[in-house]
């Protein structure tokens, strides 16, 4: 209880106390006693047993807000960048230090990008360029860049090209490879005689292989005869054209965390980065069919969660397909132009010929093969997968982009989500 004896004593100023606004009437001369609520209780606890008096016009007792909020983002900052610079001084920092020697096989737009990237790293480090085009050999050798894929990127000085597979994998600490899936296996036949059998193979490639079905991670160590040769897979969201243009990238993360840590999800990786190619296409069908953003927007999402059905049907980690290696990559495929699948979709949507765009592309669009295997893979793990399976069909020339999207867009979203679940608890259920 608390006696209040004069209506003096309250003010319509407000106090530091943050209670909601009232209405005062006059009271009479003679005490009376109010008793206040218990919600309004820990607002006076720690207070004096006199009343509060008004503040000094002249000061404001109120804290800032804004002052506060920014004070609270400082320290939350401040947090994340020393988390993240003890993270990487545990982490294997001296693996390029100790690196002398790197060759890149084929000589693509991401395979030079990557050389040069590695190459700009580490001034005395050699990087050799494994080359079966004698223009783009000539090119780098003489000219520092890749006449076919980059005239204008001048390679840095450490950059050189060879078609001599003996000499530049002699002494080799590390193996980019960037060949294009449908053609790795018989690539690496050829040079099998000369790779060392500890050589770290570090894939760049992203596809699975049409008739096998088989991942990078399965092809090389079987047309090397070496189901023992070290292999990490390199992915995450990053364009040739960009790393040429050393624009900011997460690529050096991956780059530091794959060469120092081996115990990666792969296939995750692996599925993630070939099956967003197929998606690609579809994302460029909408774009080539000019149906918006809501379409776009609703076909990507759908796109996403097949992957995620599939690849976590193959054993991958869900966190890898929603991480830089799976979404990040995904948006940047889908959304960017810089996408050769996504241009090919581009065109499909505008109406052109599969075989004409293909015919007038000087690199190789992985998802169109990718797609057949993906719907191979779907059937193997009992997997539906609508978009990825229409895009499958329209590069087989059975359906056309505007039937197939407007088939896509009429999925009935709602029942098959609710059709899953119920089909998760029956099973959590079951085996309970």
């Amino acid at each position: 209880m608390a006696a209040l004896s004069e209506a003096p004593f309250f003010s319509s100023k407000p106090h530091s106390t943050n209670l909601p606004p009232t209405k005062f009437h006059t009271f009479p001369s003679k005490p009376i006693s109010l008793t206040f609520r218990s919600t309004y209780t820990p607002c006076f606890a720690n207070a004096s047993p006199s009343l509060p008096q008004d503040p000094d016009p002249g000061t404001d007792s109120d804290p800032d807000p804004t002052r506060d909020r920014r004070r609270i983002v400082r320290v939350a900052w401040e947090k994340i960048v020393r988390w993240s610079r003890s993270w990487r001084s545990k982490a294997n920092t001296d693996v390029l230090q100790r690196t002398n020697k790197v060759v890149v096989l084929g000589g693509g737009s991401f395979g030079t990008a990557m050389a040069a990237h590695v190459a700009n790293r580490k001034a005395e480090l050699e990087v050799i360029m494994l080359v079966r085009d004698p223009q783009v050999c000539l090119s780098i050798n003489e000219r520092h860049c890749n006449c076919k894929y980059f005239p204008d990127h001048r390679l840095p000085e450490n950059v050189v090209a060879t078609m001599d597979a003996k000499s530049a994998l002699l002494g080799a600490d590390y193996c980019l490879h960037a060949v294009p899936v449908q053609f790795s296996a018989s690539f690496l036949e050829s040079v099998a005689e000369y790779v060392d059998p500890g050589l770290p193979f570090i894939s760049l490639s992203k596809g699975l292989e049409l008739n096998t079905l088989r991942m990078m991670a399965q092809i090389i160590p079987h047309a090397l005869r070496n189901p023992r040769q070290p292999f990490v897979a390199l992915s995450g969201p990053s364009f040739a054209l960009e790393l040429m243009d050393k624009l900011p990238t997460d690529i050096d993360a991956d780059v530091q965390l794959v060469i120092s840590d081996n115990s990666s999800d792969v296939t995750g990786v692996e599925i993630a980065g070939a099956l967003k190619n197929v998606l690609a296409i579809a994302a460029g069908i909408v774009e080539g069919m000019n149906l918006g953003n809501n379409s776009m927007a609703a076909l990507v999402s759908q796109g996403c969660s097949e992957i995620r059905w599939l690849a976590t049907k193959m054993g991958a980690k869900p966190t890898t397909i929603t991480g830089l290696s799976g979404t990040g990559d995904i948006m940047l495929t889908c959304f960017v132009n810089l996408s050769r699948n996504r241009t090919v979709g581009v065109r499909l949507g505008s109406g052109e010929k599969l075989e004409n765009i293909l015919s007038s592309m000087n690199q190789v669009a992985e998802g169109v093969s990718t797609a057949g295997a993906v719907i191979a893979l779907a059937q193997k793990y009992n997997v539906k997968l609508p978009v990825l399976t229409a895009v499958a069909r329209i590069i087989d020339n059975e359906l056309t982009p505007k039937k197939a999207v407007f088939e896509l867009m009429s999925l009935p979203q709602v029942i098959l989500t609710l059709l899953r679940t119920i089909l998760v608890l029956y099973r959590v259920y079951e085996f309970d």
